[in-house]
């Protein structure tokens, strides 16, 4: 079974070489909450020239829906991701098989978005270069938003079957295993 990062086990869980966690403030009052999602006085997710900010999106994706199922999402040129959660729960899967990276062939997972404490909330900065993709674990649809480091381009989107990329103990990746183990999480 999978095991997914939360910031409740975060210094027991090895994380991709090359992922940033930059932990959000949630500021809450009577009236509800404000969450900062990027400035740039964070020096470890924004820098004009290697982590520029470019433009932000955000997508609503339902229930139990993983975004290409059975294709993992890479940006062959180079583009980071910084991912967060508006609302629901997602898990966020990372897949290290770069080469020349020391974590190669690592799997990381990680719990997003509305969990207790605030403690899903946390910009997400993936490697360049490495697989991912996400499945919502909520019983309600997810927001997610991004801030990539470059401006949609066709070219940056590419998808790798996730048959075609096997896992260190030989398997593949299973979006289903990782919904079990979300399970057990949020129950």
């Amino acid at each position: 079974m999978y095991q997914i990062y939360t910031l409740d086990n975060k210094n027991n869980y090895p994380l991709i070489h090359d992922v940033i966690i930059h932990p959000f403030k949630v500021n809450r009052d009577p009236r509800g909450t404000l969450t900062e999602a990027l400035k740039t006085t964070w020096e470890d997710v924004y820098s004009e020239k290697d982590m520029p900010f470019t433009q932000m999106y955000f997508s609503e994706t339902e229930s139990g829906v993983s975004r290409d199922v059975d294709q993992w999402h890479i940006h062959p040129s180079g583009q980071q991701d910084r991912f967060f959660v508006i609302q629901g729960t997602i898990v966020t899967a990372v897949y290290d098989n770069r080469d020349a990276s020391p974590t190669k062939g690592t799997v990381n997972l990680f719990l997003m978005g509305d969990t207790e404490n605030d403690t899903g909330q946390y910009m997400l900065v993936i490697p360049k270069q490495t697989h991912h993709g996400y499945v919502v674990v909520s019983q309600t649809p997810a927001i997610l938003g991004n801030f990539p480091t470059r401006l949609y381009d066709p070219k940056e989107e590419g998808r790798t079957s996730m048959s075609e990329v096997k896992l260190p103990d030989g398997s593949i990746f299973s979006w289903e295993e990782v919904k079990e183990a979300a399970n057990e999480i949020i129950r």
